[in-house]
This record gives C-alpha cells, sequence and structure tokens, in this order.
C-alpha cells in the first residue's frame, strides 16, 4: 500500500476499507476554521499546522471534504514525508512509494512543484526526477516501457522546505474557492473560502441580520445564505478524484444526496448594498445562480446611510483597501464614516477586513480582536467588534 494509504477488511460489510492520510490545505489565518469544520463533519485526529490540516478518511471523507468545506483550498493526500539532499535520494524515495496502486494504467501523472530553503532548488528538475520515479514504479505493475496518459490526472505535488520532501496527489481539481456560482465577478473580488471563513468568524447566526455594505460582487452575502441554509458549497462541481476509478461513483451520489436532503430553504435576512450599480447586477446574477436570491436584499445605497431598526444585527465587509497612489485620504474618510455609521446601531456587532494599517484610528475604537488574514497576497486584518448576545428564545 502507498504511505499515504492503508486498507483493512470490514466483516460487517463484507469489502475492504481504504484510509487515507489527507491534507485540507487554508490561506493562512484560516487553519483553525478548517478544523471547526473537520470536526463538525466528524473527522478526529486532526493535526493543524500553518497552511493545513492533517487527518486520515476513507474515500467517503474525500467525497464529503471536498463537497462540504467552505474554507479549504484543496484536500490532498499525503503519500509520503522523507528528507532528501540529493537527486538520488528523491529518486529512490519516490520510487520506494507503489505508486501503480493509486494510479491506473491510463492515468495522467501531473507533476508540479515548489522548493523553499533547500538544497535541491531546481523546481524543475526535482518534478522531473519525480515523474521519472513515478513511471518507473507503474512499470513494476503493468510490465510494459510507455504509458499514453489518456485517463483521469493524478496532479502530484513535490514539496520541499529544508530539504524534507512532502509527496501529494490532489483530490480537488479546481481549487474549492471555484464554486461555480460565481462566473462573473466585480473588480479584485474576495474568494469565496475567504469570504465563507469572515462569516464563520464572526458570531453570525441564521436568526439574525447580517449586512455586506460594500458587497461588490456579493460573495460575502451568497456565502452567507449557503451557510445560513446548510447549502454545501461544492454540490454542482466536479472533482478530479470523481475520475479515479478506485474511489466509486456511489460515494459521490451519496454524498451529494445527503447535502441534498439536509439543506433547508428557511427564510433569512441578509442585506448586501454597493454604490456601484454594476456590481450589484453582478451580485444579483451570482445569487441566482448559488440559488440563494429570494434571502438576500441588493439595495444601491453608500455605507453611511446604512440603518437598521432591529437589534443584534452583523455586519461583515470587506472595504477598499487604497492601496493604488492618492487612495490614503478616500480610505481614511471611508474608516471615520463607517466608524460613525457603527455607533447608530444598537447592539450590533461588526467584521472588517482591511489591510489599511490605521484602521483602528480613523475608525475611532480598538478593535475587541484582530486576526491575521490574508487576502491573495495581501496581509489584512480583521477587525472584530462584538455586540451583546442576542437573548434566547424559547
Amino acid at each position: 500500500m502507498p504511505a499515504g494509504r492503508r486498507s483493512h477488511y470490514c466483516v460487517f460489510c463484507s469489502v475492504t476499507v481504504t484510509t487515507y492520510n489527507l491534507v485540507a490545505t487554508s490561506t493562512f489565518g484560516l487553519e483553525s476554521v478548517v478544523a471547526d469544520e473537520l470536526k463538525l463533519l466528524g473527522y478526529t485526529g486532526l493535526k493543524v499546522e500553518n497552511g493545513k490540516v492533517s487527518f486520515q478518511g476513507d474515500a467517503h471523507a474525500i467525497a464529503r471534504c471536498n463537497i462540504w468545506l467552505r474554507t479549504a483550498d484543496r484536500v490532498l493526500i499525503r503519500m509520503a514525508e522523507f528528507a532528501a539532499t540529493d537527486f538520488g535520494q528523491l529518486f529512490d524515495r519516490t520510487l520506494a512509494i507503489p505508486w501503480e496502486e493509486l494510479i491506473p494504467e491510463n492515468g495522467r501523472m501531473h507533476v508540479v512543484g515548489k522548493s523553499v530553503r533547500s538544497t535541491l532548488f531546481s523546481v524543475p528538475d526535482c518534478q522531473s526526477i519525480v515523474k521519472k520515479a513515478v513511471v518507473e514504479a507503474m512499470k513494476r505493475k503493468h510490465r510494459r516501457s510507455w504509458f499514453d496518459e489518456s485517463g483521469p490526472t493524478y496532479k502530484i505535488e513535490v514539496a520541499l522546505l529544508k530539504d524534507h520532501v512532502t509527496l501529494t496527489v490532489d483530490t480537488s481539481g479546481a481549487g474549492l474557492h471555484k464554486r461555480g456560482y460565481r462566473k462573473a465577478a466585480g473588480e479584485a473580488p474576495i474568494k469565496e473560502t475567504l469570504a465563507a471563513g469572515l462569516v464563520l468568524l464572526s458570531r453570525w447566526k441564521p436568526s439574525r441580520i447580517l449586512a455586506d455594505l460594500f458587497c461588490g460582487s456579493g460573495t460575502i452575502a451568497v456565502e452567507a445564505a449557503l451557510i445560513g441554509r446548510n447549502m454545501a458549497p461544492g454540490l454542482n462541481r466536479q472533482f478530479a478524484a470523481e475520475r479515479w476509478p478506485h474511489l466509486p461513483e456511489k460515494v459521490w451520489a451519496d454524498v451529494r444526496d445527503e447535502a441534498r436532503r439536509v439543506s433547508s430553504r428557511d427564510p433569512l435576512a441578509i442585506r448586501a448594498s454597493d454604490v456601484d450599480p454594476a456590481v450589484l447586477g453582478t451580485a444579483r446574477k451570482n445569487a441566482r445562480d448559488a440559488g440563494v436570491s429570494d434571502c438576500i436584499t441588493f439595495r444601491e445605497v453608500a455605507m453611511e446611510k446604512f440603518t437598521a431598526r432591529e437589534k443584534f444585527g452583523c455586519i461583515v465587509c470587506n472595504p477598499p483597501y487604497g492601496e493604488r497612489t492618492g487612495e490614503t485620504t478616500q480610505v481614511e474618510k471611508l474608516c471615520k464614516n463607517l466608524g460613525h455609521m457603527f455607533t447608530r446601531l444598537d447592539g450590533w456587532s461588526m467584521f472588517v477586513l482591511s489591510a489599511y494599517p490605521h484602521f483602528e484610528k480613523f475608525f475611532g475604537r480598538q478593535a475587541d480582536r484582530k486576526r491575521k488574514l490574508y487576502n491573495g497576497t495581501i496581509q489584512c486584518y480583521l477587525y472584530q467588534y462584538f455586540g451583546p448576545i442576542p437573548p434566547k428564545t424559547h
């Protein structure tokens, strides 16, 4: 068996169950959110590290995690880890992994790589060595010297960090942020995975109002609606591992059927506003494509004019950062107006993602808590202002 998997025979169901060493990758700062999601899905023995959460699971777990995880970037199978300081070591230790038990005879073996502070610093050379070793492993079983690679893709990553090699196979294909509903996006859109993370980090519950005052293409509002209705974010897309012959189609079908059964159509109060009518049109279309347009109210209105009679609402937003030269004054004014508007809301909470380093100064109040996050390559902070917790209703 490959280092990334092991099998045991189940006497109750009379089948062999394969357990994989899995890795859910994430953007920096969201690792604990991914871990919480995995715990809710029932997985234990989690190992949380920078940019990833490791755990074990079977084929059902691969399908569930791809379809259900809201804040993870990808789900990988970790095949092996070892030290290597020369190409001979890299080749021999890669060859020792029985890749032929994972990859079929016609499988496309696509190797990518990265190297950080390692003796083997040439990524193209590392990729070439790993590909050669994997092909040699395939020859052990299939007794042939050439493979047409016309079948499903097995994307293998060789990652080197300080001479430590990790070999993984990607089960997701396109990144998990590609839900399928956002075919159109506004300028500098926030990724769906990060938007879901912001909502999950807030104390918002579906019984409360949620508002995004700079909604752009509507990603935060749509992700909140998917969360509020318990709709699986990956339900309507495909994944690389669905084409793998050793992962039964029935597993994926069963997970999707379960996801449809547990979703709800409960009413939600989500408000999304922006001053740009063009991006609001895009946001409305994205909400329709996601199947949640009935629970989001879109309005063309400036942030400073936002009002609400209801108490205990929650604002989650990603205002402009002012990265272009000459925009600092505009951003400072925006922060001031945002702070003034917030003081008028009775019992509300606010969660603002911003890369502007002086946000708190111009907002007029220190955050109750700050969390470092990355919007793409931009370092940001999530400024968290906690309002009172709504009283329990019986």
